[in-house]
């Protein structure tokens, strides 16, 4: 499905970060999940509407062989076009801390080349994307169209299959930790909550897989 949505953008893009980025291709659906590239993505933005706010950082680290390569972590920040207001309070990013961030067009190239031959991973993957591909359909008039991992919609599916009733919070990154028994992390930093993400991604694998084999499909 990803390939033919592709399709359609394909001459547009030739050529670009982002046709480069689709170029590099990725595993199998049926590769074990320990011989897969993540790219374990989190950010913050000034609003959570993407036609109102703007991002204002950007974190990854890399999974690779079934462990977070610490070595790969990068954070961002990317300078505003507009204040950002009293999304300050809850990511603490204030407008002068962003007077020498990135420009967000520079930003994309960078995440892009990061993203080559990867499955991307997120926590609440529909949030994120909406402000990547807002950056992309003005780039490249075309949208982000990768492979996308979304650990909310795995917990969330995870609970419903174990007949949980979900209640308010309990889909939260820091929730979903809790279930696993990992450690409380500060919230609201893109770098600390794409390390999170990746912890709780490695979590729920080995909870459903233990040492056994474990395809990527079953994660998509």
């Amino acid at each position: 499905m990803l390939r033919l949505r592709r399709m359609r953008y394909g001459k547009k893009v030739a050529g670009t970060a982002l046709g480069k980025t689709w170029g590099a291709g990725t595993r199998a659906m049926g590769t074990d999940w320990r011989q897969v590239s993540f790219l374990v993505c989190d950010a913050e933005m000034s609003s959570l509407d993407a036609n109102e706010g703007e991002l204002l950082s950007l974190g990854w680290v890399s999974v690779e062989g079934g462990a977070i390569a610490l070595e790969s972590a990068q954070h961002y920040l990317v300078k505003a076009g507009n204040s950002v207001g009293q999304s300050a309070a809850i990511h603490q990013l204030r407008d002068c801390d962003l007077e020498g961030g990135r420009a967000d067009a520079e930003l994309l190239n960078i995440f892009l080349s990061a993203a080559a031959g990867c499955i991307l991973v997120f926590h609440n993957a529909a949030l994120d994307t909406a402000f990547l591909n807002r950056l992309t359909w003005r780039e490249f008039g075309a949208p982000l169209l990768m492979p996308t991992i979304d650990t909310l919609l795995l917990e969330e599916a995870k609970l419903r299959r174990n007949d949980v009733v979900i209640k308010a919070g309990d889909l939260r990154l820091q929730s979903c930790r809790e279930r696993y028994n990992l450690p409380v992390y500060p919230a609201h930093n893109a770098l600390v909550d794409a390390l999170a993400t990746a912890e709780l991604l490695l979590a729920h694998v080995r909870h459903r897989s233990g040492s056994e084999r474990f395809p990527l499909r079953k994660l998509l």
